[in-house]
């Protein structure tokens, strides 16, 4: 088996992207043995052409001399090598013409499909990224066209997130500074007595504003690679607790119910306490926001067995997310038809638990309830991202 230099392709570091379930570093680059596989197979086919070309003009050249030397008197050929010559010939006459058109048929079937990726690759560098190809031709022919369109279709996707990302930021800032800006004006107008109460209503947006300059920095870090963690022993019990009595006023005023259960006996762990409340506060925030007047959030914090990591669950008793949502509520910009806000908070606390060495999940039953579990490990720092 072919083994890659995990040096040479992949960081030691496993990315926060990276699907569940799946070894980090895999035996090679994504799909590099099968395109080396077609690679070789392309050239081996291009190499047996060459080489049948050579050999047909070199048995049909000397076929030819001989027969042109036999006519022109310059050398005596006997009889029957005359006519095995001649018969070879004809042969090679014939084999040629269907060398030739088989040829010609191929280089056709080749030569369309590579024109068609030509027109389309000019099109996606003019910022056209509907270009597609019909996947036809030789079997590497097709592999190509067909990660072309994957390409093609991947970068469509980013560019239509991008897009989303600039017109949801652009909501989330314009509200918060348009209140801030009426706020302030009121004042200067003295429609508004400079109270405590305006005050408090100015810094509320600017906290606002805040947390989503927070959420986009956080998100670049650990994008580009930089983000780092402030690590320290943490009774990671206590910390679910306060995060549950953080948002428990919160909750009581949408009539709402939220609960903490802590198992007995919690190691102590090695973790960033502020990046960790941040994922707790993260996902009971969604889960607040998705249920109802008279519903439940539950966290649970436990011990897995074998007592390799500590497991957090936070269950509500919500909407839920449909089938088609739930494999992708942890991309970055990925929000549902019914969600708000930019679509930064799962990705970022996926982000921040694989920053720990852990991993995160979830399940859900549309119309009946949403856990979301994340794993932390019990000794040892995890990687950084």
């Amino acid at each position: 088996m072919t083994r890659f230099p995990r040096h040479r392709y992949f960081p030691r570091r496993k990315p926060p992207w990276w699907p569940e379930g799946e070894a980090w570093p895999p035996s090679g680059p994504p799909n590099r043995r099968y395109e080396y596989n077609l690679r070789g197979r392309f050239f081996r086919r291009i190499g047996c052409a060459f080489v049948l070309l050579l050999l047909l003009g070199f048995g049909g050249f000397t076929v030819l001399f001989w027969l042109i030397a036999s006519v022109s008197g310059l050398v005596e050929v006997p009889a029957n090598v005359l006519a095995v010559m001649r018969t070879a010939g004809i042969v090679f006459v014939l084999f040629g013409l269907a060398s030739l058109i088989f040829g010609g048929r191929e280089l056709r079937r080749t030569a369309q499909p590579i024109g068609d990726l030509l027109e389309a690759s000019g099109r996606i560098a003019d910022g056209d990224y509907e270009a597609r190809v019909d996947e036809r031709g030789p079997r590497e022919v097709r592999a190509l066209a067909r990660a072309f369109n994957t390409m093609a279709a991947r970068l469509q996707a980013d560019d239509q997130q991008r897009r989303d990302l600039l017109a949801d930021i652009s909501h989330e800032l314009r509200t918060p500074i348009t209140v801030i800006q009426g706020h302030l004006e009121g004042l200067l107008d003295g429609i508004y007595p400079p109270d405590p109460e305006q005050i408090a209503a100015i810094l509320e947006e600017t906290q606002v504003l805040s947390r989503v300059i927070d959420d986009l920095r956080t998100l670049s870090y650990a994008e580009s690679g930089v983000l780092s963690l402030q690590r320290e022993l943490t009774d990671l019990g206590a910390l679910v607790e306060e995060s549950a009595a953080a948002f428990k006023v919160q909750a009581g005023a949408a009539g709402v119910e939220v609960n903490a259960a802590i198992d007995p006996g919690l190691p102590l762990i090695e973790i960033d306490p502020a990046r960790v409340r941040e994922v707790l506060s993260n996902l009971l925030a969604n889960a607040l926001r998705y249920t109802p007047a008279g519903g439940q959030i539950e966290l649970r914090c436990s011990l897995e067995a074998g007592g390799g990591n500590v497991q957090i669950s936070v269950r509500d008793t919500g909407a839920g997310i449909s089938a088609d949502d739930l494999p992708h509520i942890f991309e970055r910009f990925y929000k549902t038809a019914d969600s708000s806000g930019t679509g930064l908070g799962l990705a970022i606390a996926r982000s921040l638990v694989a920053a720990h060495g852990g991993a995160i999940s979830a399940q859900s039953e549309a119309g009946v309830r949403t856990t979301i579990r994340f794993t932390l490990p019990v000794s040892g720092p995890g990687e950084l991202i």
